[in-house]
This record gives structure tokens, sequence and C-alpha cells, in this order.
């Protein structure tokens, strides 16, 4: 319920201008009660920094994941700007919200944007350490680098009829690489083809749960649906809601779906012993999507097959 109301304050936001949006509105395009909303939100304001921080992780995921599949930060950059780029044309109300429309979320989501736009110029400043440059840019350069991103991805999806952002990569590359390396790489960015849209997932995501690699049991069911209710959730809190008991056991399962690509560990804790922030891949929502429609279909006795097996 909560996921539902978040993606109906996206969708309310990105059709009126956000200072006229109501609760009423929210809940009517959400299909629940205004109790229901207060239940969980204490004011539109906290509704809006809900939604925001759901966009955040959203992006933070699928930027993580790329980075992590590549082995130097030019590849990095470009997987994870990639990544987020497809992620924004897939969900453009969530894209017009967390881009455009939180310049206008109050002062505790303005607080918040500005703290995501500081980590993505720390992320983009490691590039100084790999300039090819005599003289190293100055360290104001990835905060001008991210902000001329995020203009120029503002600009696009405030147009009257946008062009898939996916096919900004080459030049928003071009524009990241070259006050790091210089002139000819930054070229070279502009001439590589933009990746292909990715190919839609089955009716019910049945075809990601099929073939993942591992048997999928009742209980890691459990834990992929509790980290998706709970993105961000560390390894004790996702035991307590999955009902495993042994630490030990769910470490493991977690580390298992790790290695399966289908969660990822988004802590910022950045010292040793910090807790885990586990949150879905893509992948990972649409295995958790096929195993949450295989069980709807159950409930109402129509034949689920073999995609969740569970543990005696």
């Amino acid at each position: 319920m909560r996921t539902r109301i978040l993606k109906a304050m996206a969708e309310v936001v990105s059709e009126r201008d956000t200072h006229s949006v109501t609760i009423k509105d929210v809940v009517a395009r959400a299909g629940v009660t205004r109790a229901a909303f207060n239940e969980q939100f204490a004011d539109l304001e906290d509704c809006f920094l809900a939604a925001f921080e759901h966009g955040v992780r959203r992006g933070r995921t699928v930027m993580a994941a790329a980075y992590s599949r590549q082995s130097t930060w030019v590849d990095g950059v470009r997987a994870a700007l990639g990544a987020l780029l497809e992620l924004l044309d897939e969900e453009p109300a969530l894209a017009r919200l967390w881009v455009v429309y939180s310049l206008g979320g109050g002062p505790r989501v303005l607080r918040r944007r500005a703290a995501v736009s500081m980590v993505l110029c720390e992320f983009v400043d490691r590039g100084r350490s790999e300039g090819l440059m005599r003289v190293a840019p100055p360290e104001l350069t990835a905060e001008g680098v991210v902000g001329a991103v995020l203009a120029i991805v503002q600009a696009r999806l405030l147009a009257r009829n946008p062009e898939p952002l996916i096919e900004l990569q080459g030049q928003l590359m071009s524009l990241i690489l070259l006050p790091y390396l210089g002139n000819a790489v930054a070229k070279r960015e502009l001439k590589r083809a933009a990746p292909r849209p990715p190919q839609e997932p089955s009716a019910g995501g049945r075809s990601a749960v099929e073939g993942i690699g591992m048997r999928l049991t009742h209980r890691t069911a459990c834990v992929l649906s509790a980290i998706g209710e709970y993105p961000g959730a560390n390894n004790r809190e996702i035991a307590n809601r999955a009902g495993v008991v042994d630490q030990g056991q769910i470490s493991k399962l977690l580390s298992r779906l790790e290695g399966l690509g289908l969660i990822v560990n988004v802590s910022q804790g950045g010292y040793r012993g910090a807790p885990n922030a586990w949150t879905l891949t893509p992948r990972g929502e649409q295995v958790e999507h096929g195993v949450r429609r295989g069980a709807q279909e159950s409930a109402v006795g129509a034949p689920v097959g073999k995609a969740v097996a569970r543990e005696r």
C-alpha cells in the first residue's frame, strides 16, 4: 500500500503544479482511504519526501549494480549513467518528481536533494585521480558536471515531446569526461551507439523467476518480499520480517542473492561493521513481482506451477 501511495504521489505531481496537489488527489489516485494515508505519512510533505527517497533508492540501486560490474572509473560511470537514464525513461513520473519537482518540495526535500547531489559529486570527482590532464581540474568541477547533467535531463523531462533520455548517454558522458580525461577521450564517447532498450519481461514477471540459478524456496521468497517492501533494511530487519531466526543463515542467503544480481547493498556507512542496506535490483524486482503474482494466483485457486518451492 505504501508503494502504491508513493507511485500515486509521483503521478499526480507530474501532472500538475506541485503546490496544487492535495492529499485528496493522492488517495484518489492510489485508491486508498485518507485514514490509510495518515497511517503512513504525517502530512503531504512527508509523503512527497518519501516519494523522493523512493526515487533516490531506485536510482542508487541501478547505478550501484551497474557500476559494480565494471573494473574502471570510466566504464563504471558509463554503465551507471546508462542504467539511470534507462530507469528515468521507464518511470517518467518518478523521474519528473525526482529531478524536476523536488525543487518545490519543501525544505526537507531540498536538503535531501542537496545531499544526494553531493554524493553524485563525490562519485564523479574520482575522475581527478584518473585524469590525464597536465593540470588537474579544480574540486568544483564535479559540482559543475553534475549540475549540468541534471539541468540537461530536467530540460528534456519538461519538453512537450521528450526524446528517450538514453539517447543522451554519449553526449552526457562526453561532458563528464572532458575536464578529467581530455578532448580525445570525450570525443570517442560521442561515437558510441546508445544502448538498446531492455526487453520487457513476460506477464507476471515469470520469465525472471525461471532460471535464476537457485531453488527459489518459500524462505527466499519471503526475504525478497521483505526487501521489496522495506528497501534499505539491514540484515536483522530483513530476518525479522522474513521469519529467519539464524543470523548466519540470513547472511549467507543475502550474499547469494547479491551474487545472483537480485539485490544490492547500498549502504553508505563507509566503515567496517557498518550495517548493510539492501534493496532489489531491477532483475530482483522482476523476480519478486513474479513471486507475488504467483502467490495471488494461488490464493484464488489458479495453478502456480513450481516457481516457489515451500521448505519443509
